[in-house]
């Protein structure tokens, strides 16, 4: 089926076609061969010349040419011909006058601007010829400002230059100058020559005037300089002339005569020596002299002088002098003493010493050791540390912790050694006085007084050794053997909590509520007829060392169950009172201090009883047989509720209990007595057992030597070593262990 009549009918004159004529390879024309960018171009009609509407786009495609890295199409320094013939094009479509600001152009420019500089004279010179040098004439004024005290000829002063016209004359006289008609001298007469060999003589002698006094004013500074140095050293001669004349003045005092006249002589000639030679002291080596002067008198007073009755003695003279004796500054040196001290470190480095240390050295040290060993009483530290703290800053620095270290510590250590915290006499007749003599030996007064002296290992709460680990296990004896029923609280106590801090809790209180408890288990009882209450106002009088919680406990575990056990027997007797009952639950909560009754576990305590109090009444006649019985209180010891209890890890199964031998009642028994169970990896010769040693030192020395034969501790006799006997566990075995 046709369908032409679905074509699109279009009316097409014959002359041609609708569409433009066909742009062939040969172009419009038939010349030359037209690329694909010129076809298309002329197709939209583009028959040459500029682009755009108006024609002023480019002509000449744009020139590929390489710029620096960033650098646009209209760089100026780097435009290409194709550019400029665009710029020239269109100022010239504009009617301006197109300028070439170009690189090349520019460096033309500069060039015609150079062959013109270097063409340009004097008015009067030939173009690009050179101009000619002026003359330059040496005047008398220039002559005198160069060479300064120079004597010039009397022919230079009056020979005249006449400069004015086109050549220059030498004038004899000032006739004619000036003078249109004025004769001429010719520039080649004798005289001219003359004056001209005249001048260049001038000028050589002049430039060797001017060496001359170049040397001279060197010699002149060399001669300043040599004068000062002279004079620098006459005053080194007369300040040695003084210096000479002071110690000659030394030697007219007796030294030989130690009396306070001789000393004041003595020292105040060093004074005047120290204040007027201060800057020479190290240049001479005053600080010898010095020592010298003082040497017999020194030696001749140390053998007199008593050291713990006059302890500042002699140390206000040598403060006086101490500059001149090479005494350094030692206000810096810590109280604490060690190895973390730097002037004691440097010191240590010093490979000789001055005649100052070595005075004190052989001196001063041999009789203070003398003193301390044979003389001083430990228990008394005053003596002593006044001495220290006066003579502190006048000793050197090795010399003052060979003191503290050697000779103070070791002595202390002796007498920590020595204290005998158990030997406590039990008479209550002499309580007091029996109390006051025992408390003048506890270390908090001779010992804690030195503690700001010593090293740092010595007063560490928390280390195994030093002095106050031996003194606080020792302490810890005093406070299990301390009588509490006297009423007295143990001497020392505050300080010991002063001192260890947080750690007093952990050292000393379960000692303390073991104590307390043992004394409330033993001496109080609970009476509604004839109530004693000393030995509970005896453990509330330890209250400011033991925190409300742990007292709490230790009511809990001692005292209430005696007072439940009381008020039990009293709700079921047949003529109970409850009113009496009342007043005397009352009574007793009021004997408690208030922040005491506020502990949890003591307000427990109350309302349990009040509870019963309450059942008992509710049941009335049948209160004898169906009030319940008080339950028994917390196991003992409480000492180990004293601190937080670690929390135990769980478990599925429960481990069984391990029954203790007779070596863990032993260890037991140690730790009560602060004494340590040590094993010596040894065996007995004749029974081969393991031996272990006993010892109250925290090095292990000591003690006693001892093995375990079933239930029975044998120890090593004193006289022979060989022998072993058996012994019991108690005060004798501690004596024997700490050596009494």
């Amino acid at each position: 089926m046709e369908r032409s009549f679905l074509k699109r009918k279009t009316a097409v004159s014959e002359s041609g076609s609708r569409k433009s004529a066909k742009i062939t390879d040969n172009g419009p024309s038939g010349g030359k061969k037209m690329s694909f960018a010129e076809r298309m171009m002329a197709k939209m009609n583009y028959t040459g010349g500029g682009l755009g509407k108006s024609g002023e786009g480019i002509v000449e495609p744009v020139q590929v040419q390489m710029r620096q890295r960033g650098v646009g199409l209209g760089q100026v320094r780097e435009k290409t011909a194709q550019a400029k013939a665009e710029e020239k094009r269109a100022a010239e479509a504009r009617g301006e006058k197109y300028e070439d600001s170009s690189e090349e152009e520019r460096e033309a420019r500069t060039r015609r601007r150079k062959a013109r500089k270097s063409g340009m004279g004097s008015g009067t010179s030939t173009p690009g010829g050179t101009a000619k040098r002026k003359t330059k004439y040496t005047t008398l004024a220039d002559i005198e400002a160069a060479a300064p005290g120079l004597e010039k000829p009397h022919n230079l002063i009056t020979s005249i230059i006449d400069a004015t016209g086109q050549g220059t004359r030498l004038l004899t006289s000032a006739a004619g100058i000036m003078t249109p008609g004025g004769s001429m001298l010719s520039t080649d007469t004798e005289a001219e020559k003359i004056a001209r060999r005249e001048r260049m003589e001038l000028e050589a002698y002049m430039e060797s005037w001017n060496g001359v006094q170049d040397r001279k004013n060197y010699l002149d500074i060399q001669e300043e300089q040599l004068r000062q140095d002279i004079d620098a050293q006459e005053e080194e001669i007369r300040n040695l002339q003084d210096v000479v004349s002071a110690v000659e003045r030394l030697k007219h005092i007796d030294l030989s005569d130690p009396s306070d006249t001789t000393w004041e002589q003595t020292v105040r000639q060093l004074e005047v020596l120290q204040l007027d030679h201060q800057a020479q002291i190290a240049l001479y080596n005053l600080s010898d002299a010095a020592v010298a002067a003082i040497y017999p008198l020194l030696k001749e007073a140390i053998q007199d002088w008593e050291p713990l009755s006059h302890p500042a003695e002699l140390v206000s003279h040598i403060l006086r002098i101490r500059s001149i004796l090479g005494i350094k500054d030692n206000s810096d040196i810590t109280l604490h003493n060690g190895i973390n001290d730097p002037e004691f470190s440097s010191a240590r480095r010093h490979k000789f010493t001055t005649a100052y240390e070595t005075l004190i050295y052989t001196l001063w040290l041999p009789k203070l050791r003398t003193t301390i060993t044979n003389e001083w009483d430990v228990h008394d530290s005053t003596p002593l540390i006044t001495l220290v703290d006066a003579w502190r800053d006048v000793l050197p620095s090795f010399v003052y912790h060979n003191v503290i270290d050697q000779l103070i510590v070791q002595k202390l250590s002796s007498a920590v050694a020595a204290w005998k915290p158990r030997t406590v006499h039990h008479d209550r007749a002499s309580k007091s006085h029996r109390h006051r003599q025992y408390s003048q030996h506890l270390p908090h007064i001779w010992l804690f007084p030195w503690l700001p002296y010593l090293s740092s290992h010595h007063i560490d709460p928390k280390s195994a050794t030093g002095l106050l680990a031996g003194v606080k296990r020792k302490f810890r004896l005093a406070i299990d053997s301390w009588d509490i029923g006297s009423g007295v609280i143990l001497p020392g106590l505050a300080e010991w909590r002063q001192l260890l801090g947080t750690t007093f809790n952990e050292t000393i209180v379960p000692h303390l509520v073991r104590r307390l408890a043992a004394h409330l288990a033993s001496t109080f009882e609970v009476a509604p007829d004839d109530q004693e209450i000393a030995p509970l106002e005896h453990v509330l009088a330890w209250k400011e060392f033991l925190s409300p919680r742990i007292l709490g406990q230790l009511l809990v575990a001692e005292f209430f169950p005696k007072w439940h056990a009381v008020l039990y027997q009293w709700l079921t007797f047949a003529a109970a009172n409850f009113v009496e009952i009342g007043n005397w639950f009352s009574w007793w909560q009021s004997v408690f201090p208030d922040e005491l009754n506020a502990v949890p576990a003591v307000a427990a305590e109350w309302e349990r009883g009040l509870a019963t109090i309450n059942l008992a009444l509710d049941l009335g006649d049948r209160v004898a047989t169906d009030l319940p019985p008080p339950t028994a209180g917390p196991a003992r010891p409480i000492a180990a509720t004293t601190t937080t209890p670690a929390k135990a890890p769980p478990s599925a199964k429960t481990k069984p209990a391990v029954e203790a031998t007779f070596k863990d009642v032993v260890e037991e028994w140690c730790t009560e007595h602060s004494l340590l169970l040590m094993p010596l990896r040894e065996a007995h010769a004749a029974t081969g057992f393991p031996l272990f040693r006993i010892t109250a030192s925290a090095t292990g020395r000591g003690g006693v030597v001892v093995y375990f034969k079933g239930d029975v501790l044998w120890a090593q006799n004193r006289r022979d070593r060989a022998l072993f006997e058996p012994v019991e566990l108690g005060e004798g075995l501690v004596e024997r262990v700490e050596g009494t």
